[in-house]
């Protein structure tokens, strides 16, 4: 039974077994001239070829032969798919014609395995095949064993083959997104960022051959703030943005939809594409970008547009879902690292402008606190003055006692806030002597004792010696004692007041308790807050600018101690 070829010149033996059969390549075999090829027609063919082209279009595993002295190509089915636009001429053809744009490379392993008879194996290896109109960027996993004629003579290889293109390159854009991410999370400012995701890029980022990032800034402007275009593939890219300007990138297209895709020949504006370099290997691409995808950064769930990155395309891979998924991965990446600077930024601010009011809040207390400090002193002179020659027992001496007592009130509130301000400018300054802080704990202690027993609480001090001179400021100690006691004393009516010093593994602890009002639990996060007081709480006097136990808590700092209640 005789059919003819494609050509309708030749007849074609479609009764062969080897040729029967509805598969494609069988099909093709079917219609090849095979009596215009070194091998003749398959009916002629030698048991040993006959053998290997029935197992090879029986498999389902890639494979392809080259045979006799032109290397004439055969394949099967499953390896259609490799060659492409080419399935409808290969069958029958030479392998070097088959192959040209990949022969440097794969025509010398052939040839190694003809001419020792030993197989070769290459993992991943990467070959721009031209089989998708455009030299396309893949990699392949194969081997090349001999193939012997019906006298042991090596006449062709047989290439059992698996693509793994689309692993190779999943795990390098894995690898990019990885580098992003991890770079990108240490980024607190916009320059940080955009100077990560350059360096990121420029380690070999093949999927983005050239970047560019525009940003808003506060007034609203685009400014262009990253430019990665390691092949100098943009002549000239402006730092700044006009969107009307023809030719200019179509950002605006990508603001609330899916990233655009856009044809570099139409971007005259920042595109007068250089030329790509000429010749290369088999395995590099001489082609510059031919598409760029823009795709908006956003600002957080709101999804406002807060900028763009347009990133080229790999010219020898054809643009899919995986591609813009990728890409947009990428975006992502940079959107919420942006959203984390501007965030950072803001903190940055209002953290500057709180320090400023606590600044002018200082500076105001330490003027304030000398400008009451001078008026003071001088009426305290005059008072004791007073008070020296004023017989006892008068009604004048009794309210030369009220103005004195109240003064030196106020003035100890003074002396302290100017304390606190020393504190906050940095300006106080301690003098560490060694001490014996038991004895001077009980003294400063025993100084409330008038008062305690007047009021009829009962005072403890408990402070054996420790067992060695602790270096203190004598100053600040007593600061920190008595503004203690003091707290306790204010807002203890009944019951007692303990003061005890004791040593463990080389530290002094001092402890206050009392048997007082108490403190709610809410407040005794913020009890050693400047100028915090509890509502409400009932005391002996009122009195108080609110910063005795936070004056307390920077005093122990300067000793380098903690403090807690």
């Amino acid at each position: 039974m005789s059919s003819l070829s494609k050509e309708g010149d030749l007849p074609v033996d479609a009764g062969s077994p080897l040729l029967s059969g509805s598969s494609e390549v069988r099909a093709l075999m079917r219609t090849c001239q095979w009596s215009r090829t070194p091998l003749g027609e398959p009916d002629n063919w030698p048991a040993s070829l006959s053998a290997v082209v029935r197992v090879m279009l029986t498999s389902r595993f890639a494979m392809w032969m080259a045979w006799g002295p032109e290397l004439t190509f055969l394949c099967n089915d499953a390896y259609l798919p490799t060659v492409g636009l080419k399935r409808d001429w290969v069958i029958g053809s030479r392998s070097d014609k088959v192959w040209a744009e990949i022969w440097p490379d794969i025509g010398p392993r052939i040839q190694h395995v003809l001419a020792t008879g030993e197989a070769t194996w290459d993992e991943a290896l990467p070959l721009y095949l031209e089989r998708s109109g455009f030299a396309e960027e893949t990699y392949h996993t194969f081997s090349y064993s001999p193939l012997a004629d019906d006298a042991g003579v090596i006449t062709g290889m047989l290439c059992v083959v698996a693509e793994v293109t689309e692993r190779v390159i999943a795990e390098r854009q894995l690898s990019v997104l990885r580098d992003v991410g991890a770079t990108l999370a240490a980024a607190s400012t916009r320059t940080e960022v955009m100077n990560g995701l350059e360096t990121c890029l420029s380690s070999g980022a093949r999927d983005v051959p050239f970047a560019v990032v525009f940003l808003a800034d506060r007034e609203g402007a685009l400014q262009r703030v990253a430019l990665h275009d390691p092949a100098h593939h943009l002549a000239s890219a402006k730092p700044q943005v006009d969107l009307g300007e023809p030719g200019a990138w179509p950002l605006a297209q990508a603001a609330h939809d899916a990233p655009v895709l856009v044809d570099l020949d139409s971007i005259s504006a920042d595109w007068p594409r250089q030329e790509g370099r000429q010749g290369g290997s088999a395995v590099q691409s001489p082609e510059p970008p031919r598409q760029a995808l823009i795709a908006p950064i956003t600002r957080g769930e709101s999804g406002e547009a807060v900028g763009y990155l347009v990133a080229s395309l790999n010219p020898n891979r054809s643009f899919d879902s995986a591609y813009q998924g990728f890409i947009e991965l990428l975006t992502a990446q940079v959107s919420a690292a942006v959203a984390r600077a501007d965030e950072f930024e803001r903190a940055r601010e209002r953290a500057d402008a709180l320090a400023e009011i606590d600044r002018a809040k200082t500076a105001f207390f330490s003027n304030v606190s000398h400008e009451f400090r001078t008026p003071l002193t001088l009426m305290l002179g005059p008072l004791e003055d007073a008070l020296a020659v004023e017989p006892a027992g008068s009604g004048q001496r009794e309210r030369l006692e009220i103005a004195l007592r109240n003064a030196l009130r106020l003035l100890r509130l003074v002396n302290s806030l100017l304390d606190f301000s020393r504190i906050e400018a940095g300006r106080e300054e301690a003098s560490y002597r060694p001490t014996d802080l038991a004895a001077l704990t009980a003294d400063l202690a025993s100084s409330f004792r008038s008062a305690t027993d007047k009021a009829g609480l009962r005072l403890t001090v408990d402070a054996p010696a420790l067992s060695q001179p602790a270096y203190v400021d004598r100053d600040m100690w007593e600061k920190i004692v008595l503004n203690l006691i003091s707290n306790a004393f204010k807002f203890t009516f009944a019951g007692e007041i303990g003061v005890a010093l004791r040593e463990a593994d080389g530290v002094a602890t001092l402890t206050v308790r009392d048997t007082g009002i108490g403190i709610p639990a809410a407040q005794i996060g913020k009890l050693f807050d400047r100028f915090h007081r509890v509502e409400g709480a009932r005391g002996r006097s009122f009195e108080g600018s609110g910063i005795g136990l936070a004056l307390v808590r920077e005093l122990v700092k300067l000793h380098s101690g903690d403090i807690a209640v």
